[in-house]
């Protein structure tokens, strides 16, 4: 039998195409806990206001659990707020912060790096991100293409 050992939360700043949107992503690491099932959830809170509930239609869930670690993903407008992630885990509830100030994300990462396994479950997430942005985007041009290219009929 394994001791219940609580995970390590942190937040980081995500790349993606929604920044041209004028939105950020945030990344929410739970690692190093057992046993490795963990709920994530996320809150946001304005200024000095109570905190609320995220839009569940904001919340990408990015199920990645390689080396004892799940990640989400929080795409939001960049809106100056304060923005927690909440992991409930057997041994207890951990949270992690960001505040996304008036120029946007405040700091690039947060100084409490979590580790997955030499950072693989980072470099896979940020991976795939940039494989959909790709995917999108020659989806989008091969549409307008096909759409340019269409004979019409008179």
């Amino acid at each position: 039998d394994k001791q219940v050992v609580q995970p390590v939360v942190s937040v980081y700043p995500a790349a993606s195409r929604a920044q041209l949107e004028e939105k950020s992503s945030l990344l929410c690491v739970a690692s190093a806990m057992f046993p490795p099932l963990v709920r994530i959830s996320w809150k946001k809170q304005k200024e000095s206001g109570p905190l609320q509930d995220v839009n569940p239609a904001d919340v990408k869930r990015q199920e990645l659990r390689e080396s004892g670690c799940s990640a989400s993903i929080l795409t939001i407008p960049q809106i100056p707020n304060k923005y927690l992630c909440s992991v409930q885990h057997q041994g207890g509830t951990v949270t992690a912060q960001k505040e996304i100030g008036n120029e946007g994300l405040v700091s690039a990462f947060s100084s409490d790096s979590a580790s997955c396994g030499d950072d693989g479950l980072l470099t896979l997430l940020y991976t795939v991100l940039i494989l959909k942005s790709l995917v999108y985007c020659c989806g989008l041009s091969l549409l307008r293409i096909f759409r340019n290219n269409k004979p019409s009929i008179h």
